[in-house]
């Protein structure tokens, strides 16, 4: 196995406090530079916009019982100079960009570009910035900036639209990455068919105000006007080590997964509570569609989230370690589930103790044989609901010290 860390950067209270934005920040740079120690491949950042605390008051609040911050890093590239000058050998990525807000697809391609020809000016660097990129995970951040219905069809149309407009903006930002002189003319066109839609109702609805503002009637497809118009345009600098980024895209649409790797090789996230067919599945599609220049598909291309409750605690036996990190996992999805829903549902909680790894040494090793493949990619979650740096750490520790051999034995591989 492949194993990434990820790190939140969530400011939420645990145990009723919550640790100022720079306490945050300095937990972050300290597990950081302990995962690249430890030997973690890449540290994956979540990214948030705006402050989730302020959104409830708005009529329509997502999230009305979370309290804190989502996350603090809104800006990965700033993110990501820091940690690649603390540390030596730890790749980074986003997960995810909102690719949709901060000026949209040109401006992003531009700053990727930006950062990668100031990153590769070292000619013996090799690690890579990895853009985790997709349509962002609250709509109320892409409506501060300015993606919202144009007019009445398009509002009724939204639920469908939102897609293909991150469709138009991952069109643009790639094939301005690979270098491209390009126009807003020469993008594809953002269509709507009865397919784009959950009912037929909606779909008819869609219509009916298409054939209101002049449209044909009986039109089995309906082209909206893009959201990004522009005269043809190239992003500066063009003389960037395009080796050093790596593309994963943030959606499970399986025609887009096929779409973007027209362009460029782009890899695909996926999250650990999706149902295993649908991980299969999107392995054997991006199998038949990966970009040729990303060589063949591998399964560590899809990164897979794992919250890891591990105790390894000195002084204690393996039963009470065992007891102990159950505990540590009841207390902080607990704490989540409520967060999102208001009130505790068992059900959801259960589910969630599901698609996490709990336990011991040899609890964790079990659980992870047993749930992934050999070959998968884990992105490792150590800080979910916990603002103890040192014990994060030592989780990270203990995960590699202890976890990964015993995993590894068992797939008769050698122990790292």
């Amino acid at each position: 196995m492949k194993y990434d860390v990820f790190f939140s950067i969530s400011q939420t209270p645990v145990d009723g406090g919550a640790p100022s934005e720079a306490e945050m920040f300095r937990n972050f740079f300290e597990q950081v530079e302990a995962a690249d120690r430890l030997g973690y491949s890449t540290a994956w950042v979540a990214e948030s916009h705006l402050s989730s605390e302020v959104q409830k008051i708005h009529p329509d609040p997502v999230i009305p019982h979370w309290q804190g911050e989502v996350g603090l890093n809104t800006d990965i590239l700033q993110l990501a100079a820091r940690v690649f000058a603390r540390t030596e050998r730890i790749e980074v990525g986003s997960a995810v960009l909102n690719l949709l807000a901060n000026g949209g697809p040109i401006a992003h391609a531009e700053r990727v570009a930006a950062f990668l020809a100031l990153h590769g000016l070292g000619e013996h660097e090799r690690r890579r910035l990895r853009i985790g990129f997709s349509a962002g995970r609250f709509e109320f951040i892409n409506r501060a900036h300015g993606i919202l219905p144009r007019n009445e069809l398009e509002r009724l149309a939204w639920p469908a639209l939102r897609g293909r407009i991150f469709a138009e903006a991952s069109e643009i930002f790639l094939r301005l990455l690979r270098g491209e002189v390009l126009s807003s003319e020469q993008v594809a066109p953002t269509t709507l068919r009865r397919e784009s839609f959950r009912s037929a109702a909606l779909w008819e609805s869609v219509q009916a105000e298409a054939v209101r503002c002049g449209a044909p009637a009986g039109l089995d497809e309906l082209t909206v006007p893009g959201r990004w118009e522009f005269d043809p345009l190239r992003i500066v600098p063009q003389d960037f080590r395009r080796e050093l980024l790596d593309l994963v895209l943030g959606s499970r649409d399986p025609a887009l997964q096929a779409a973007v790797n027209q362009w460029l090789p782009v890899k695909v996230f996926n999250l650990s509570i999706t149902p295993e067919e649908v991980i299969e599945a999107t392995h054997e599609r991006m199998a038949g569609c990966f970009h040729e220049g990303g060589g063949p598909w591998r399964r560590a291309f899809m990164p897979r989230t794992v919250m890891v409750f591990l105790n390894e605690q000195v002084g204690l036996t393996g039963e009470q370690r065992r007891q102990a990190a159950a505990e540590e996992a009841r207390k902080a999805l607990a704490a989540y589930w409520t967060a999102l829903q208001g009130t505790l549902d068992p059900a959801a909680l259960e589910e969630a103790a599901q698609n996490a790894v709990i336990g011991d040494a040899p609890a964790v090793a079990r659980q992870l044989r047993e749930r992934y493949h050999a070959e998968d990619g884990l992105m490792l979650w150590f800080d979910f609901f916990n603002h103890d740096s040192a014990r994060v750490i030592e989780n990270m520790q203990a995960f590699m010290a202890k976890v990964v051999p015993l995993v590894e034995a068992e797939a008769g591989e050698p122990a790292s």
